[in-house]
């Protein structure tokens, strides 16, 4: 997880390259926000988060794929898609809430949740702050501590500036979609604000019961050993094998991964995350 989406990635995203076929989608009135979001499938709900500076077609096949066995619930955050920014800074409290209300308003008790990167933090903080709406969260690129990011992405953060961003190919992606396409700049500056957000949820991780499938990439901008790391508050990293029951909680990382080549491994990930959301564990042979 970037937090954001890195910057180098950013400024060449074009929706276009992600091109999918789109189900009809709705609004639902959310914290102030007229929140967009489109329903597609059948079978248990899961609730889809994307990515700073995304959209729901951004997602690529992920969503599709999803929909062959649950009914996907894919929504557009503050200030994306075609989702309306407003007077508020983005943060991940305020977006975890904004998924909470977003799940009351159409009439979701609990779900499943998948995020990727910067919507990976949100269903963290949901489970975090709203254990009672998360069945099982699928977290895509994800930190429970900014300690744990890459010294690449902290040396980048402090370089940010809103020019980096305005006139730009991602300006152009962010318009068309945008209620308002002359909002870019204000925008920019919240999701920059984001990343100098406060973020230590370690003991909030350490005590969460909701079971977590960590999925990163072996040159994510999370840390291997800050993977480790959350696996192990999540309760994993134990020898199996010995007679008792693997955790709930698992970790996956995909090889010669970047950030942001991630979310398009759909075959890779569909590997791990059925199984997950089914309740399957390969047996061993003590078993």
């Amino acid at each position: 997880m970037i937090r954001s989406i890195l910057l180098a990635g950013a400024l060449f995203f074009t929706p276009q390259a992600f091109a999918q076929s789109q189900p009809a989608g709705a609004y639902a009135s959310i914290n102030g926000m007229e929140m967009y979001y489109e329903v597609s499938g059948s079978g248990d709900p899961i609730v889809v988060l994307h990515g700073a500076y995304m959209n729901i077609p951004a997602m690529g096949e992920i969503i599709p794929r999803l929909a062959e066995t649950h009914t996907v619930y894919a929504v557009e955050l503050q200030g994306h898609g075609r989702t309306n920014d407003i007077e508020r800074p983005i943060t991940y409290p305020h977006l975890s809430d904004d998924v909470a209300r977003f799940m009351e308003a159409v009439g979701l008790e609990k779900a499943d949740v998948l995020g990727y990167s910067m919507g990976a933090a949100a269903g963290l903080k949901l489970a975090i702050d709203h254990p009672d709406k998360v069945d099982q969260l699928v977290a895509i690129s994800v930190a429970y501590s900014m300690d744990g990011m890459q010294p690449e992405y902290h040396a980048m953060v402090p370089t940010m500036a809103p020019e980096m961003f305005i006139g730009t190919p991602m300006e152009d992606a962010w318009k068309q979609y945008a209620p308002d396409p002359t909002a870019f700049r204000p925008f920019v500056e919240r999701m920059i604000a984001l990343e100098h957000e406060p973020m230590d949820w370690e003991a909030e991780v350490r005590a969460l019961k909701t079971p977590v499938l960590l999925i990163g990439g072996d040159a994510d901008v999370t840390t291997l050993e800050h993977m480790v790391a959350m696996f192990r508050l999540l309760g994993g990293g134990a020898m199996g094998d010995m007679g008792n029951p693997l955790p709930a909680s698992r970790l996956a990382i995909l090889p010669a991964s970047s950030h942001t080549s991630l979310i398009d491994q759909v075959d890779l990930l569909e590997g791990f995350i059925a199984p997950f959301l089914a309740g399957e564990v390969p047996r061993g042979m003590f078993e």
